[in-house]
């Protein structure tokens, strides 16, 4: 079937729910990924002005090619590539349709081997399931910025901890947080990854929406920087029972030595790590991929919804979730704008998250945010 999505029409097998666009299973679309294309897109309009050299994109597990048509739109000389036979052939009518051949190729080839051989750009990875087996050669063959979708949610929140602690070399943890926690241990696998290499990967901006994760990292070649970045990395200890957590920056867990709460007592006290506890976004760049966003999107609504909320978003290394807060203390949840608003007369730097609708940022303890913002019980 026919589908136009921002600007451009292309041909993709008939529709179907699934968690990627590539399942192994021959030519996969995935509409209810069209969020992730279309902030794609406008990242890579904010990218040319933040770096006008970027000119070459790869698409490295092309599927119908959708994703590398849009980029070539743009004005990108982008390159789909793929292992499946029918999913070049469609990739390339779905150029020529787009008369885009000057700006596209499709190429019938390994992701890994060509990341190995060729350098891009802009190497965008969206496989389906775990990025982990092509990291390191997106970071062989990546000038200037890595894009990474994760779609096993599952084992980066730690809700499937051994496939996690395989796949990623970390503790994930399934806290009340656990859509960070997932996004947080993916860029923390990344960055090891990329400073395997002497390289530094900072995210400038990233999100996790329904079923994955989404990343993009700036790449620095200089091992100076890369130093820098594994300073980001750290640990989070979090306690189950009174849900108060403290993140340590450095690559090596110090947890305390009778693995007690020390707020609470409790020895249901976690681990995680190692995480990523730097910023996930740079603000001013996440407001200009919001600038990038056009009405031909599908998603725009959406997109820049997100973007607003990720460009005023905290840097604190974990959220809080207002309703398990107040399940916790057995009161009502009162409205997020009033919430956070008595967080903010109390003196304590508050803001949404774009984790959920009740997500919330703040450096304050669980006792602060209790003492300052829980509604009285009825």
């Amino acid at each position: 079937m026919d589908i136009t999505e921002g600007g451009v029409t292309v041909e993709v097998p008939e529709a179907r729910d699934g968690a990627g666009e590539g399942s192994g299973e021959g030519v996969f679309f995935n509409p209810t990924m069209e969020l992730n294309r279309d902030l794609t897109v406008a990242t890579l309009r904010a990218y040319r002005e933040r770096e006008p050299r970027a000119e070459t994109y790869l698409d490295a597990m092309a599927a119908s090619g959708v994703r590398g048509v849009r980029a070539a739109a743009e004005g990108y000389d982008a390159t789909c590539a793929d292992i499946d036979a029918d999913a070049v052939a469609l990739a390339e009518s779905n150029f020529a349709r787009n008369d885009l051949t000057d700006h596209g190729r499709a190429v019938q080839r390994d992701a890994n081997a060509l990341m190995h051989e060729d350098y891009f750009d802009v190497v965008d990875i969206d496989p389906f399931g775990t990025p982990m087996p092509f990291a390191d050669a997106a970071f062989a063959g990546a000038r200037d910025l890595v894009c990474v979708t994760a779609t096993d949610t599952a084992p980066l929140c730690g809700a499937h901890f051994e496939s996690g602690v395989r796949k990623y070399d970390a503790v994930p943890r399934n806290t009340d947080y656990h859509p960070e926690m997932g996004l947080r241990v993916l860029i923390s696998a990344l960055v090891r990854t990329a400073a395997r290499r002497d390289k530094a990967a900072v995210p400038i901006l990233s999100h996790v929406t329904r079923h994955y994760a989404r990343t993009y990292l700036e790449i620095d070649d200089r091992a100076t920087r890369a130093d820098a970045a594994l300073e980001n990395l750290g640990h989070v200890y979090h306690c189950e029972d009174c849900l108060e957590r403290e993140g340590e920056f450095g690559r090596l867990a110090n947890p305390p030595d009778d693995g007690a709460c020390p707020h609470c007592g409790s020895t249901r006290y976690l681990t995680a790590g190692p995480l990523w506890l730097g910023p996930v976004a740079d603000p001013e760049f996440a407001r200009n991929v919001h600038e990038a966003v056009t009405d031909d999107m599908g998603k725009a609504a959406h997109a820049r919804r997100l973007l607003d909320t990720v460009a005023d978003e905290l840097d604190t290394p974990t959220h809080y979730d207002q309703h398990r807060l107040c399940k916790v203390w057995n009161v009502p949840a009162n409205g997020m704008d009033e919430f956070i608003a008595d967080l903010r007369d109390a003196g304590y730097e508050a803001s949404r998250a774009h984790y959920s609708g009740t997500a919330f940022k703040t450096p304050a303890s669980v006792a602060a945010v209790r003492e300052a913002a829980a509604p009285d019980p009825d």
